[in-house]
């Protein structure tokens, strides 16, 4: 298709966008000549996907490992019906998509749950890591991950009407490690709280607008700050955490170890010998407020919940998910890993 296109039609495409001249046509050749690695397809990584690609980024790699649900249509941009009924993965229909939007761009789509080999191999020859996960098993991962290559990566999450993202960049701010406990990064999902399209569209505007600024080799106008906002509660808020960053942090600290690289520190996923079961144990012990979860559950209406002051049991459909104080989750029904992670992360987070 790039070769049917002529050279003024190649031209004119980022006509708009070079006259901004913070911009212009230096900063486009830049990001023509960057590489972007998308972590997730869902409703930021499709959002993320399109803007960079309309945009002339040069190489997108977009990862996930789920299938196209109808409950995806809401938000998720790139997918049709068909990719529904079909139950097309992710990553495929969205780099078929992505391609037929701009033929210049090489877009490379792949089904993989991530983890720490997959992603070794993916950060290869990055400029950019962007950040379209659902859970904080993988953005530990990643931030260990872009820690160690020292590659910036734009962290972003939504549910309800709420949003969040920041940038970090290795050396420079604290990392995520840094941040745990000090701001409000992890919540409720969008399976058990809901979320609106407006809320998914500000963080992805505000994540590849941080993009642009760092592939365009206009750093210097980074944000430096996180930050969150409420477009139902029309709530803003931009906040400095550069004191946040800890010369210990076992990820970016002076002697940092990358401990979310390490097997002893990773999600544990285990197939329940003689049982139709998977157990699945957080990287980090948590101490849950198991009356919240039931009443997150409950609000849902999707399935039966039973609870008693040690655990909360939730069964919808043909699973059935047990989830203890410390994190650790039966999930009943299946013996597929992958399955079983997508289904926790779903309604736990």
């Amino acid at each position: 298709m790039t070769d049917q296109l002529t050279s003024s039609e190649q031209a004119d495409r980022y006509s708009r966008q070079e006259r901004y001249a913070p911009l212009g046509k230096e900063g486009q050749a830049r990001l023509k000549g960057s590489r972007v690695l998308i972590v997730g397809a869902g409703a930021l990584g499709t959002g993320i996907a399109e803007t960079l690609v309309r945009s002339g980024v040069g190489h997108i790699t977009i990862v996930d490992r789920d299938y196209v649900e109808w409950s995806n249509l809401q938000r998720q941009q790139l997918y049709v019906e068909q990719d529904a009924i079909e139950r097309m993965p992710k990553a495929m229909a969205a780099e078929k998509r992505l391609s037929a939007i701009n033929s210049t761009v090489h877009v490379e789509g792949k089904v993989l749950d991530v983890r720490v080999d997959e992603l070794e191999e993916l950060v290869q020859r990055t400029d950019l890591i962007m950040d379209a996960t659902d859970n904080f098993d993988t953005r530990l991962l990643m931030n260990d991950m872009a820690q160690k290559h020292r590659i910036p990566w734009i962290y972003g999450g939504c549910v309800g009407s709420y949003g969040i993202t920041y940038t970090f960049m290795p050396g420079d701010t604290p990392c995520l490690n840094c941040l745990l406990g000090e701001v409000p990064l992890g919540g409720d999902t969008c399976d058990t709280s809901g979320i609106i399209p407006q809320a998914v569209q500000m963080v992805t505007a505000n994540q590849t607008a941080e993009a642009m600024k760092l592939l365009s080799g206009n750093a210097n106008a980074l944000r430096r700050k996180l930050l969150s906002f409420d477009v139902w509660r029309n709530e803003y808020i931009s906040i400095n955490v550069d004191g946040a960053k800890k010369k210990d942090c076992p990820s970016c600290g002076t002697s940092a170890t990358y401990p979310y690289l390490s097997a002893s520190n990773l999600e544990k996923t285990d197939v329940l010998c003689g049982r139709d079961t998977v157990q699945i144990r957080p990287a980090r012990r948590m101490n849950l407020d198991l009356q919240h979860t039931a009443d997150r559950l409950n609000r849902l209406q999707e399935g039966k919940v039973e609870s008693n002051p040690f655990l909360v049991s939730f069964t919808t459909g043909v699973h059935r998910m047990v989830i203890f104080q410390d994190g650790r989750v039966l999930v009943h029904g299946t013996k597929d890993t992958a399955e079983a992670r997508t289904l926790v992360h779903r309604y736990f987070g």
